[in-house]
């Protein structure tokens, strides 16, 4: 029986929304949230908290945006470390050396998860409509985010990232609490028999995860679908949180790269060891 704990926290601070992990905030030892598009002074199809500087919204703005998150998340603008995210199952651990590397000044390549094992080092990833998935290790004292679209959860970069822990830091998974964020719903994602037949070659039910509509095109359940690689990597079900948020659904509080059809901002995942 499926004890998955369901609901991010939605949290408002100085007009600022944004979402915490109530698993994650029980235990103290890391800072965190997922940003909204609200609270922030950009305009247009960008309005108004874009964290995405590549896209087409004045910089100034998007600088300014992220001051504001960061003051409400109280994460160090000039220390946060971001990655050039290419849809990859790339995984980099980070420490006092990468603090800073942000906004252009970041040479960590084909990477889609950050790890660190040290306080103090904001780690950043951007979403529109793929997955956040969120890791804390609270007994070993580890932190990782992971971008997991289709491609990134077809190569199951978020077990990848639950094995790193282990690896490089000794983690066990029993102890890792895992969270999976706001991202593109079953109700709006429909894909086509390329990426159904990816999803097939995974080791989960692909009846739990697709909906056949018929016509060579299928509902796919991405935040079940790495709920369920989760799982079978060994994370335990009552130590996962779901969000339950559609991006595509949710038109007020998050952009959607396919609701929108590419003209659109993006909200970030933050996370840092206190």
């Amino acid at each position: 029986m499926i004890k998955v704990n369901k609901g991010f926290k939605r949290n408002e601070v100085d007009g600022i929304v944004f979402y915490t992990i109530p698993a994650f905030e029980e235990t103290g030892k890391a800072k965190h949230l997922f940003s909204t598009r609200i609270g922030g002074v950009s305009s247009g199809s960008y309005s108004s908290l874009n964290l995405s500087l590549t896209r087409y919204d004045d910089k100034e703005s998007v600088y300014e945006n992220f001051n504001r998150i960061c003051g409400v998340a109280n994460i160090n603008y000039n220390d946060m470390v971001f990655s050039n995210q290419v849809h990859s199952d790339g995984i980099k651990i980070v420490n006092e050396s990468d603090k800073g590397k942000n906004f252009g000044k970041s040479d960590i390549k084909n990477a889609d998860a950050l790890m660190t094992n040290e306080r103090g080092i904001p780690i950043v990833t951007f979403y529109a409509d793929c997955t956040p998935l969120y890791f804390l290790d609270p007994v070993k004292n580890v932190i990782a985010l992971a971008h997991a679209g289709w491609r990134g959860t077809v190569k199951e970069i978020g077990p990848k990232t639950v094995e790193k822990m282990v690896s490089a830091f000794g983690s066990d998974k029993k102890d890792i609490l895992a969270a999976v964020g706001p991202a593109i719903g079953v109700c709006c994602y429909e894909v086509g028999k390329d990426v159904v037949d990816e999803i097939s070659k995974l080791n989960i039910n692909v009846a739990d995860v697709l909906i056949d509509k018929g016509d060579g095109k299928w509902m796919l359940n991405l935040e079940m679908t790495n709920y369920y690689e989760l799982i079978n990597c060994g994370i335990k079900d009552e130590n996962i949180t779901i969000s339950g948020l559609c991006t595509s659904c949710n038109i007020d509080e998050f952009y959607s790269y396919r609701r929108d059809k590419g003209v659109t901002g993006s909200m970030a995942a933050f996370m840092e060891l206190i």
